[in-house]
């Protein structure tokens, strides 16, 4: 049995009987954190953060499980765990089924790891690129956003382990987290920010985090219009919401009445405080009642429903560790490919001169809370060596530019790994006692160091037979240097196999078939413009590529664009409407030398809208793998309410009478869609 929706609304009136027998502090230990700072820090210290579940609430004498929370999103942070791609290189690969999967490997080592709780379904839309935690989302688009985030709810939660979705809402800054304030029109608040987690939620998803930043002036995690009339009231959730660790709320009465139920991962403001609110009348036992009821209703129904043992021997197995390396293979893309450099010949690459420090380097993302410690990392030197035995392989730096030009010029294949690592980008982290200093937004470029893209050009021109290797969560500009290098690989923060994957790759034992979650503009000018130090910002309506597709801007590489080592057709596109949903399909057919994989996507126009609405957004994508000269039907449904927009004079979705376009393709750019159209009244 699974703790679905329907599952924990049977335990309504079992917990509410039990939350009846308890008294006010019993209730209100429920919705208490129970690890310090000062333990948090000793963790740092002597271990690495959540190296161990952090507990909350419970009661023994009711049979009232603790909560044990376990962070993420790219695998279990507690122990020595599975360390999968980061999130941005899983939605790459445009595999929801490939993410449920994921979700069901992580979920059973957050149980092997003595967890019953998964808080790191990360799903903030990044409203600029440079935000340090975009590695730990999907991408930049709200619909993809949704189907990748659901899609890891319900493998999480099909393990029996209650499913966080974070950060409610707008969190896309890091060195502003704690004070900026976020603006937003009800339109861009519910047609841009808001419907993916709307998405988690509708998945079944059994708990919310909350936000450090502000919304309107008011803290997110005691936000009565978020937490109260929206996600309770409007969207019907069943579970209860966690705050943001230790900093998540700032004032006892407001957070309680705000809809906050439980207090993470410490004790400050709830607690006796929260009881001393509730005896002066600041704070109604009702709204106690209500929030003991969310956690003991959801806890037991994931604790009875699950019947299985999960062992040590889960945490880092051979099928997980598989499983790893799948993502990173499936995340690869392949952004340019002149004279199809790509794949290197195995048997002609005598000699492979891997240049950048990156290249040595175990590099699977920030050090943030999202920090995974697996077993071991696999670097992209090492990737290489391995999968070519029989190869010299020569590293270096790329520190001196002529020993490099000279290196480049007397091997076969040169590869250059360039990029980010913890330092450039992630959760901003710093702590003296706990010697930690890491992370933040990408607050001076979107592009390379200046070191490599000196090293590109230098050396890049030297030898045709090379590729460029990204490292990084999210876009990294390429207009400087992109001429300098025959190839350009995208590889994310590829985890702890990513090395085997990147090796893999370059040489043709992996075809690459991932796509760009994010749109690559020509100029950082032309992506919505960010103070990272704001107290207050406004987020437009437009953002990544709607932006660049409704002022008329060319990118530098569209969104849901990637390369193949092969070559598809796509034929016989038809679009039609069925029971309230948008029906495309179309013929795809492999028509090069090798298996593939292809994403085909649909979109949606409103060329035809009387209001300002995109160009197009997506509303649908299927992956697929295709053998030489196979052909294949691909049909893609969107429901007629993702079209719908949001009107604000009447607080309701609306749809528009009129002829949409409907496009399937490869990517966004228009060259790549077959174009159709449908008449919705």
């Amino acid at each position: 049995m699974k703790a679905n929706k329907e599952v924990r609304l049977s335990y309504t009136a079992k917990a509410k009987e039990i939350v009846s027998q308890m008294s006010l502090e019993e209730k209100v230990y429920l919705m208490s954190g129970r690890v310090s700072m000062e333990e948090m820090l000793e963790d740092f210290k002597e271990r690495h953060y959540n190296w161990r579940p952090y507990p909350a609430g419970g009661n023994d004498r009711l049979g009232v499980p603790e909560l044990k929370f376990v962070d993420g999103p790219r695998g279990v942070v507690s122990g020595n765990s599975t360390c999968f791609p980061v999130a941005m290189a899983r939605g790459a690969a445009f595999d929801p089924e490939l993410e449920e999967r994921i979700g069901h490997a992580i979920g059973q080592e957050v149980r092997a790891q003595g967890g019953n709780f998964f808080g790191g379904v990360c799903i903030n839309l990044p409203y600029n690129p440079g935000w340090g935690r975009s590695q730990e989302v999907y991408g930049e688009e709200s619909f993809h956003l949704g189907v990748m985030g659901s899609s890891l709810v319900k493998g999480v939660q099909e393990e029996n382990v209650i499913a966080c979705v974070k950060h409610y809402a707008f969190n896309s800054m890091e060195w502003a987290r704690f004070k900026v304030s976020v603006i937003a029109d009800k339109r861009t608040e519910r047609e841009v920010f808001l419907p993916h987690f709307k998405d988690c939620v509708d998945a079944g998803a059994g708990s919310v985090m909350s936000a450090y930043n502000l919304y309107h002036e008011v803290h997110c995690g005691h936000h009565d219009y978020l937490l109260n009339q929206v996600l309770k009231d409007e969207w019907d959730f069943d579970g209860f919401v966690i705050s943001d660790f230790a900093w998540g709320i700032k004032d006892t009465v407001e957070a309680a009445n705000g809809g906050m139920d439980v207090e993470m991962c410490h004790t400050k403001f709830f607690g006796g405080k929260l009881v001393e609110a509730v005896r002066n009348g600041q704070v109604s036992e009702e709204k106690i009642d209500a929030s003991a009821v969310r956690i003991v209703r959801t806890l037991l129904a994931f604790t009875e429903a699950d019947k299985d043992t999960y062992g040590k021997e889960l945490i880092a197995s051979k099928e997980h560790i598989a499983l790893a390396l799948e993502a990173a293979e499936k995340s690869m893309t392949l952004m340019k490919n002149e004279h199809h450099v790509l794949p290197f010949s195995k048997t002609e690459t005598k000699r492979i001169a891997v240049i950048g420090e990156l290249g040595s380097k175990g590099n699977i993302g920030d050090h943030g809370s999202s920090r995974v410690f697996p077993p071991y990392i696999v670097t992209p030197l090492e990737g290489i060596k391995r999968l070519l035995p029989n190869a010299e392989v020569v590293f270096d730096s790329g520190e001196d530019l002529e020993q490099a030009k000279q290196l480049a010029k007397s091997v076969d294949a040169v590869v250059f790994v360039a990029g980010y690592d913890h330092d450039d980008e992630g959760e901003s982290v710093t702590n003296e006692d706990a010697d930690l200093k890491a992370g933040g937004d990408r607050k001076n470029s979107l592009g390379l160091h200046t070191k490599d893209i000196e090293l590109i050009k230098a050396v890049g021109p030297v030898n045709p037979n090379s590729a460029a290797v990204l490292i990084g969560g999210n876009m990294i500009m390429i207009e400087e240097w992109k001429q300098s290098v025959s190839s350009i690989l995208m590889a994310y923060y590829p985890g702890m196999e990513g090395g085997t994957a990147i090796a893999k790759t370059l040489f043709g034992d992996v075809n690459p078939g991932g796509k760009l979650p994010f749109v690559v503009p020509v100029s950082e000018s032309h992506l919505p413009q960010v103070d990272w130090d704001a107290t207050e910002i406004k987020y437009d309506y437009y953002h990544g590529y709607a932006k660049l597709e409704k002022e008329g801007i060319e990118p530098s590489l569209p969104y849901g664009y990637g390369l193949s080592y092969t070559s598809f057709a796509l034929s016989n596109a038809s679009f039609k409407t069925v029971d309230d949903h948008i029906i495309a399909a179309c013929e795809v057919e492999n028509t090069g030398d090798v298996t593939g994989d292809e994403v085909v996507q649909l979109y949606v126009g409103f060329g035809n809208s009387g209001l300002d609405r995109p160009v197009k957004v997506l509303r649908g994508f299927k992956r697929i793998t295709l053998k030489p000269g196979q052909k294949e039907k691909v049909e893609i449904a969107c429901p007629v309410e993702k079209i719908k927009w949001f009107n604000p004079a009447a607080n309701r979705w609306e749809l528009e009478e009129m002829a949409y376009e409907v496009y399937i393709g490869t990517s966004s750019a228009e060259k790549d869609l077959i174009k159709g159209s449908i008449n919705l009244h």
